[in-house]
């Protein structure tokens, strides 16, 4: 192997190859179709779909339109006091604006904080993947997940940043639903320039690897700037000066790569794109509180109305407003809020009766067959309404629509729909792709992202075999996954017992080392599995999927094994160490030149692709995940990591990576019990939420995630169930 193409520490990558990216067709012409719709779909598709190449492609279309507008000053900066100084200039210029919208009447207030909040609860999510295969153990990545870390609350999700932004939301009154419910953005309101701009930083939270300079910039810029913090009055978890030392890091970085110049104006690209990103937004929010400061009250009633109106449905019988049927009022697509506010003013339903009311006010009254539709305010301008009806006030229909933003949505939008992204390959993933193709198209899934149905494939194909184990599973040596009905008892004692029968009471000291040789190859058959340590869990807990108890249980794991962004505790780290004082010194394996090492043995790549595939889709497999987390945390402990540690030892080799494991992988409160704990808290969600037959259900696919796992640790066990099986058939098939 040339030495030139050999990984080593510390990993100064400050991006990845910009190659062509392929994209099946079908994939492309789905995403076309949602480019050409409303921002609404774009930013829905970009949230609910994390498993699918339509989402990569749609998420590669917003972020290289939004890059595309934006432009780095000139001259450019030279180092991160240049970048904070200029930021803090754009800071300077929207603090006021944004002050003063803090300074409103309540009722225009909690407009501008409801039309912010899409943007605030998406957080950071621009670093919830940044963390991956093909990006670890580089310096740039850890000092970002170590941010990622401590915004989602060291994982307690509960003191993160997203979660404390609720609270200072709930403070001020405004309550919305959750990100990934269906009507968030409707009940935000969300103009559609908003809508378009989360859009981006959910495309962005799609395809960090690829965009690395670019998350960096925009997560010092959106930190710098801390719209988000001024408008809520309240402290973020990370502050400029929190940040700052990333730039520092990465531009230093930058000036050792090959690629570093690049690289550097991409950074400074996408500081110059937040910064004009949130000047629109504020312009924005100014606009929609000024509109809305000047309304008449037949403009606030005029709103009420619209944002009610999608959702009349067709109860309303034989009411009538003017010459027409309210229920073909609101059900109009084009419905003219004037002149229906006008007819509505006049009609029969707002007459003031002699106690002082009017048909309307008692139907939204509780009792009446409009309860519960109109908030507490929005009954009170009602009620104000009809009192200016009865009082003779002259009508103000001289409102027009809400147009804040739009301007600048339809030069966006338009950009967006006539993009063409870059370097791309319309093409179905070939077939027969050998392991190694295979191992290297999954580890860069940004950039071959037409390998997902193979992987989704493979994935599910490796999870039925697995289910062999079901019968035959306790014979195993390191494991049991022969089957049994789940409840949190029977599964600790399950747990238990491989931990005392099969991997702590079998263990001996050796009385024999292996030679050097052999110790060496011995650890290649494991190392291709520890190069992607923790890759099964990164895509947990990302943004709209932490809500269950488990999920920050498990994203806990995952940033144990990550290190909590400390390079030195961090396990790809080791394990290239390991490595390194074995004179093995392989290509990162995000490399094409990983396709030629001739050091670790071919017929082991299934493992590490089964864990990779298992990944990307933490949606649709995440029992299977927590089951396969409990049967690879649960294989740091005994006899076979003592072993190697005293193998290791006695050739002067490093150790670290096994005793990492030995210690974190602790079965009194380390990763395997931790493991069994968030199997248990998920199931109890399972059950409170769909009962007990949901349970066994959700149950025997999480156990098949173990089994998974100790199908390509029992190669022996396995050959015999496979040969035992085929005997019974061939019996079975002589009786017939």
């Amino acid at each position: 192997m040339n030495a030139s193409t050999a990984f080593a520490l510390p990993d100064g990558m400050t991006s990845l190859p910009r190659g062509p990216r392929h994209f099946g067709p079908k994939a492309a012409e789905e995403a076309a179709k949602i480019v050409a719709g409303p921002p609404e779909a774009l930013f829905g598709r970009l949230l609910a779909d994390q498993e699918s190449e339509t989402t990569l492609l749609l998420a590669l279309h917003v972020v290289e339109s939004f890059l595309a507008s934006a432009e780095a000053p000139a001259p450019q900066p030279l180092d991160a006091a240049d970048v904070a100084a200029w930021t803090a200039g754009v800071r300077r210029e929207i603090a006021p604006a944004v002050r003063a919208l803090r300074d409103r009447p309540r009722e225009t207030r909690e407009l501008v904080l409801r039309q912010r909040t899409p943007l605030t609860l998406l957080g950071a999510c621009w670093l919830d993947t940044v963390s991956q295969a093909a990006t670890q153990p580089a310096v740039v990545v850890n000092r970002l997940f170590g941010h990622h870390w401590v915004l989602q609350g060291e994982g307690e999700f509960a003191r993160g940043q997203l979660a404390r932004s609720r609270r200072s939301l709930a403070q001020q009154h405004v309550h919305v639903p959750a990100v990934e419910s269906a009507g968030f953005l409707r009940e935000t309101e969300a103009r559609p320039l908003t809508a378009l701009i989360a859009a981006f930083h959910l495309a962005l939270s799609r395809l960090p690897a690829s965009f690395l300079p670019e998350v960096v910039g925009v997560h010092y810029a959106m930190a710098a700037l801390g719209t988000d913090s001024l408008l809520l009055g309240d402290e973020p978890l990370l502050a400029e000066e929190d940040v700052r030392p990333l730039v520092e890091e990465y531009l230093l970085l930058a000036g050792k790569s090959p690629t570093g110049e690049d690289d550097r104006a991409r950074m400074l690209r996408a500081v110059a794109l937040v910064h004009d990103l949130e000047r629109e937004h504020v312009r924005t929010l100014t606009e929609l509180a000024d509109r809305h400061d000047g309304l008449s009250l037949e403009g606030r009633v005029a709103r009420i109305v619209e944002r009610h109106a999608a959702f009349a449905g067709r109860q309303h019988r034989g009411v009538r407003v003017g010459k027409r049927r309210l229920a073909d009022w609101l059900g109009d697509p084009d419905l003219d809020l004037r002149e229906f506010v006008a007819q509505f003013r006049e009609s029969r339903q707002m007459r003031t009766d002699a106690d002082g009311s009017c048909r309307f006010l008692k139907s939204i009254k509780f009792g009446g067959p409009m309860f519960g539709i109109f908030d507490e305010r929005e009954a009170a301008v009602f009620t104000e309404w009809s009192r200016a009806i009865a009082a003779g006030e002259s009508p103000g229909l001289d409102f027009a629509p809400e147009t804040a933003g739009d301007a600048r949505f339809e030069e966006r939008a338009a950009a967006l729909r006539a993009l063409r992204p870059a370097r791309l390959v319309l093409e179905d993933a070939p077939v027969g792709l050998d392991d190694r193709h295979l191992l290297h198209r999954v580890v860069n899934v940004e950039q071959y992202p037409h390998i997902l149905p193979v992987a989704r494939r493979l994935a599910e194909s490796g999870l039925r075999d697995a289910e062999i184990l079901f019968r035959h599973g306790s014979g195993g040596k390191l494991t049991d996954a022969s089957y049994f009905d789940y409840t949190p008892e029977a599964l600790m004692e399950r747990v238990d017992r491989v931990y005392w029968d099969k991997l702590v009471d079998p263990y001996r000291p050796l009385t024999e080392i292996p030679d050097r040789d052999e110790v060496v190859f011995q650890q290649t058959t494991y190392a291709l599995g520890s190069l992607v340590d923790g890759a099964w869990a990164h895509r947990i807990g990302n943004l709209g999927r932490s809500d269950r108890r488990s999920d920050a249980m498990l994203f806990s794991i995952y940033a144990d094994e990550m290190g909590r962004g400390d390079l030195a505790k961090n396990h790809i780290t080791l394990i290239h160490q390991v490595l390194a004082s074995m004179d093995i010194h392989l290509p990162h394996i995000r490399e094409a030149e990983f396709l030629d090492q001739g050091d670790l043995p071919d017929h082991l790549y299934g493992f590490s692709l089964h864990q990779l595939c298992l990944s990307l889709f933490p949606d649709s497999l995440y029992n299977e995940i927590l089951g396969y987390n409990l049967g690879i945390e649960m294989f740091g402990l005994g006899e076979m990591r003592l072993h190697e540690i005293q193998k290791l030892r006695r050739h002067n080799f490093d150790v670290s990576y096994e005793e990492a494991h030995l210690s974190i992988d602790n079965f009194s409160a380390g990763h395997a019990r931790q493991s069994a704990d968030i199997v248990v808290s998920y199931l109890e969600d399972v059950r409170r939420r769909s009962g007990e037959e949901a349970v066994q259900r959700e149950w025997r696919r999480v156990w098949r995630g173990y089994a998974s796992f100790a199908y390509f640790v029992e190669h022996h066990l396995v050959r015999q169930a496979r040969e035992q099986e085929q005997e019974q058939q061939e019996e079975a098939e002589l009786l017939i």
